[in-house]
């Protein structure tokens, strides 16, 4: 998956770009039909997009699967009109390009800027994707294990700058729904910074797969009150909370981490809205409220920290967190098993 970045720039060399596609003529991808259940993720076959100014054909290598895209699928995407072709993320080679900076080869990954909502993404054979979303990736990782870094690893690098955590290489971490695809990518970085991390499941049998990552302290969130198994730690409080659990847990965040402290809402595993939220009573004095959208470092924002993710990743730094594959054919299963909330990190799907 070397990238080969030559190419000379012409209109001719574009052209033959943009149309070297021109033998294919459909592929496969899983349709959302309609709102609903997983059963209304349809495999079908589709035209292969035609490529058009501003925008390139990728052949889509392997793709992360996301908990909005569940949410979407479920009905929760106002702006989202069906069928669509759902998939916020994807890695794989560029078939035909517009972009003299981007030629056809190019390995390369792309995430959010409406993808899979305003227009098809991921979850197909070929998606057609705004230049402006694509990062050039050079790798000798497997496509899957690329896959499981883009989304998850830019959101949680991004967390932890927002916070702070990462720049100043010390302090005292908590990631809440520390077994998401992004709470294990957190925990990765943070231990790697040598930065005192703890993390929440709500199954001690995931226990294990935190420790493996390596997060210092496990705490089994039983659905009440985290304040004493984490004061017993910590009697301040920890310095930073990032809370991937989203809307029903952030109030209760603000008045675990310590007075003065930052918390970062980067998730939404509960959900987007938290009802009947007063910032004056319910933020204390001194302490930081902020978050974190991946979509703040698509395209080239991105690129260079998802370059360097990747390079960790192959030093054996970062771990990619892989706990399913499935195929096109398999995306039903996979948004049940999304659901059921049975993974361990991520989930991706290979065509």
């Amino acid at each position: 998956m070397r990238n080969d970045l030559r190419s000379d720039g012409s209109a001719d060399t574009m052209l033959r770009n943009a149309t070297s596609h021109a033998t294919l003529t459909t592929m496969r991808a899983a349709v959302c039909v309609r709102p609903g259940g997983p059963d209304v993720l349809q495999l079908r076959e589709l035209p292969v997009p035609a490529v058009r100014e501003g925008w390139s054909l990728v052949q889509v290598k392997a793709a992360g699967l996301n908990r909005s895209e569940l949410r979407t699928r479920q009905g929760h995407s106002p702006n989202v009109t069906f069928p669509r072709v759902l998939g916020i993320e994807c890695v794989g080679i560029v078939a035909a390009s517009t972009d003299p900076t981007v030629p056809v080869g190019t390995t390369v990954a792309a995430v959010m800027g409406e993808m899979g909502r305003e227009f098809d993404g991921g979850y197909a054979e070929y998606a057609l994707l705004p230049n402006s979303l694509l990062m050039p990736v050079t790798t000798t990782l497997p496509w899957d294990v690329l896959a499981a870094l883009p989304e998850t690893y830019l959101t949680a690098q991004g967390s932890l700058d927002a916070v702070g955590a990462v720049s100043s290489g010390q302090g005292r971490l908590l990631i809440r729904g520390g077994t998401s695809s992004v709470g294990m990518a957190a925990a990765s970085i943070a231990t790697s910074h040598g930065i005192e991390t703890a993390a929440t499941t709500r199954r001690p049998d995931k226990i294990d797969a935190l420790t493996a990552v390596g997060v210092d302290h496990v705490l089994v969130d039983d659905g009440g009150s985290l304040a004493a198994s984490v004061h017993s730690l910590w009697p301040e409080g920890p310095d930073y909370v990032l809370d991937l659990v989203g809307a029903d847990t952030a109030v209760d965040s603000l008045h675990l981490v310590r007075r003065g402290g930052t918390v970062c809402v980067a998730g939404s595993l509960s959900g987007w809205l938290i009802s009947d939220f007063e910032p004056i009573a319910m933020i204390p004095s001194g302490t930081k409220l902020t978050a974190f959208h991946s979509g703040n470092l698509a395209g080239s924002a991105g690129a260079t920290v998802l370059q360097r993710v990747v390079h960790e990743v192959e030093a054996g730094v970062y771990r990619p967190n892989i706990d399913r594959l499935f195929g096109l054919d398999d995306i039903v299963a996979a948004h049940r098993y999304m659901e059921h909330n049975q993974a361990i990190g991520k989930l991706v799907v290979v065509p």
